[in-house]
């Protein structure tokens, strides 16, 4: 239990704080405690656990230490180098958190579970504290839309919270071991959990959740438990989504907040009230089932009928798809055409999404193609997409990444990113197949710990999926859950013979298991790895120094590891600190203190030399203390170190307005070509007019009249 909660709070501490992973201090401060945390745990490993326990994993996260070199190694050829410098801060703190977990599992094998419950029990309090922000929608701005998107700013990601949560929930109400009591609340929290994957309208989760849903029923014995928590869940959350969807003051945008208000409350209440039914459905049956288990005949017709239900409903499927006017054939290309449309239109914010296809992804991911296209090789540097993409962009929307991890990958880092990201996962797959043995059957039994290891496999399966189209990848709250899961079972190696199977109970013929030795205990393990072996038989390596002493290694590694941990965390605040160092500069030249407010620019500058945004401030304050010389060639220095970035020409043009008139036509030219949107029509007139489109267009026409071009 008190496992469970450490990491459960850990979980909810990184979503709450550092949130959608946007807001440069908290992502800072998160991923800095991910590293070192992360750092610390593996260092311990080295040092408590013999040489025989050391070695699993250890290619997943090499693999992992090369995909970040090369995220940091861009920073040299990257349109955008203070951007790529930031997301290798987030890949140093994601490999912390995956060597992290597999030093916990060479630690704690045998706590598997309390892995298993802190996901779950982080995943129900996120969705609850979202869903408490649509019951009580007061601390909300008065347009909020009315999907469900705290506490990560981002309905797609509470969504993938859910889902993830809800196999989570698989487990908890599948499992033989434990208290009855605690299995039945699987039922309640597995409808919390779908009720708030309804109210985001987030198609990508719901996916991500069926993948993941078949891969968990097709692997792991305990289908009948688990597919009664799951569709009791889909029942209480359906009711209560389907009140929701009909009341306009909760499923329409632009809604008075007092409206919203009020519905809100009716909401709380329903949800309250499908928990405790779904509480009392879960205590009745999992109290039933533990006195008198069900007979494999029961067993049988109970999967004949599910089989049957699925049936049904793709029939009932395609047959509606058939009776439609376009027809069977008719609509399924219509639906292909809808999803790889750029020009196609997004559906709005309401529960009529759920069910359209129609997307703005194929738009986001033909741009990302398009600068694959331009940089093959090593592409636009990390995180260099959302400024490549201004080249080949035909809207105005603001997009920062390209929704999909394969498109981003191969704009950032180009195809040696890709094949570095495919043998990351190659590794990992082999690695995870030592523990999980997806595939095997019995004789080989499903002991509880199994079971536990692929519903993580499902758990990582689901966040695949969903980062596919999305780009939850960028979000701690969502990436440290799968990290976890991930290095959990590329850490744990080879099961041990089990004593029993996981369903304690009748079970079926084919999931019976042939009789094994008891497992030894994860202290027996660690003790085992730790037994001092000959020289030359696989004992700790030691190094001997002058005066015939010697060194053990694993001290040796240990501290390796602990400097390179704290050189990278020190790497990782140095863009907070130049943005403290800015915002000090601008505020002490309004404050009329010149000299400390250039100093203060310098040291932002230093502590991260490739900020396009810190030499913006240090020409504006060197402009304020009458250097103007100084100003432009830091404005120049700025345009040579990012000359693929429409801004660095802008600021450089609308500092060169007045006296260098034709210099600055040439500049503003360039940021054009490198963001031609910007002076598209619809940029610089009507509704959807933008306030720097104008600029740059009445600059424009200004420096042609006066240039006479």
């Amino acid at each position: 239990m008190w496992g469970a909660l450490l990491v459960g709070g850990a979980l909810c501490l990184v979503t709450f704080y550092a949130r959608g992973g946007r807001h440069l201090e908290t992502t800072t401060a998160t991923e800095m405690g991910l590293t070192i945390g992360g750092g610390v745990l593996f260092a311990a490993s080295l040092l408590l656990l013999g040489a025989t326990r050391r070695r699993y994993g250890s290619w997943t996260l090499g693999l992992m230490l090369a995909l970040t070199a090369l995220t940091a190694l861009s920073i040299g050829w990257s349109v955008s180098p203070e951007a790529s410098w930031r997301d290798a801060s987030r890949m140093l703190a994601y490999t912390g958190v995956l060597a992290g977990s597999i030093a916990l599992v060479r630690l704690f094998a045998e706590r598997w579970a309390a892995v298993l419950g802190g996901i779950t029990l982080a995943a129900v309090v996120v969705c609850a504290y979202g869903l408490a922000t649509k019951v009580f929608p007061s601390g909300l701005p008065a347009n909020a839309p009315a999907r469900l998107q705290e506490p990560f700013g981002y309905w797609n990601a509470i969504g993938l919270t859910a889902a993830m949560g809800v196999i989570g929930c698989m487990w908890l109400g599948a499992r033989r071991r434990g208290h009855a009591l605690l299995s039945a609340m699987a039922y309640p929290a597995c409808g919390l959990l779908l009720l708030v994957l309804l109210l985001a309208y987030s198609r990508g989760a719901l996916a991500a959740l069926a993948v993941g849903a078949v891969v968990w029923l097709a692997i792991v014995p305990l289908r009948l438990r688990g597919a009664s928590v799951l569709l009791a869940g889909m029942l209480g959350a359906g009711a209560v989504a389907g009140w929701d969807f009909s009341r306009h003051a909760l499923s329409s945008e632009n809604v008075p907040l007092a409206q919203r208000a009020a519905a809100g409350h009716e909401l709380g209440a329903l949800a309250l009230v499908m928990v405790l039914a779904l509480a009392l459905a879960g205590m009745a049956l999992t109290f039933f089932t533990s006195r008198r288990a069900p007979t494999p005949r029961t067993r049988r017709r109970t999967g004949i009928a599910l089989w049957a239900l699925v049936a049904l409903a793709v029939l009932a499927l395609v047959g509606g798809l058939a009776a439609s006017h376009r027809g069977l054939t008719g609509s399924v290309s219509h639906a292909v055409s809808a999803v790889t449309n750029p020009n196609a239109k997004p559906p709005p914010n309401t529960p009529g999404r759920l069910t359209a296809v129609a997307s703005v992804r194929a738009r986001y991911w033909k741009e990302a193609l398009q600068v694959f296209g331009a940089h093959p090789a090593l592409g636009a540097g990390a995180e260099g997409y959302a400024t490549a993409r201004l080249r080949y962009r035909k809207a105005t929307l603001v997009v920062v990444h390209a929704h999909g991890f394969v498109v981003q990958t191969l704009a950032d880092l180009g195809i040696v990113g890709l094949l570095v990201a495919l043998a990351l996962l190659g590794s990992w797959i082999v690695e995870a197949r030592r523990s999980t043995m997806p595939l095997n059957r019995p004789p080989r039994a499903y002991t509880p710990e199994r079971v536990g290891l692929l519903t993580m496999l499902c758990i990582v399966v689901v966040f695949g999926a969903h980062s596919l189209i999305d780009w939850t990848w960028y979000i701690p709250g969502n990436a440290c859950v799968a990290l976890l899961c991930a290095g959990w079972l590329a850490g744990r190696g080879p099961l041990g013979p089990a004593v029993r199977p996981a369903d304690e109970g009748a079970q079926a013929p084919d999931e019976q298991p042939a009789p094994e030795r008891a497992r030894p205990t994860g202290e027996q393990v660690r003790s085992a790895g730790d037994e001092p072996r000959p020289a030359g038989h696989g004992g700790s390596p030691r190094w001997r120094l002058p005066g015939g002493r010697e060194l053990d290694t694993r001290l040796v590694l240990a501290g390796v590891v602990v400097v390179g941990v704290l050189l990278a965390a020190w790497m990782q605040w140095q863009p907070q600190r130049s943005e403290e160092a800015r915002a000090q500069a601008l505020a002490l030249a309004e404050a009329g203190h010149r000299r400390a407010s250039v100093q203060a620019a310098h040291t932002a500058v230093s502590r991260d030399p490739v900020s396009a945004e810190a030499r913006f401030a240090l020409a504006a304050v060197q402009s304020a203390a009458g250097l103007s010389a100084r100003a432009r060639d830091t404005l120049q220095e700025a345009v040579r170190l990012q000359p693929s970035n429409p801004q660095t020409w802008l600021e450089l043009a609308r500092y060169d307005m007045r006296e260098h008139p034709r210099a600055a036509l040439r500049e503003l030219r360039a940021a054009v070509f490198l963001n031609p949107e910007s002076i598209a029509p619809e940029s610089v007139s009507g509704p959807a007019a933008q306030p720097e489109s104008i600029e740059i267009y009445n600059r424009l026409v200004e420096l042609m009249r006066r240039t006479g071009r």
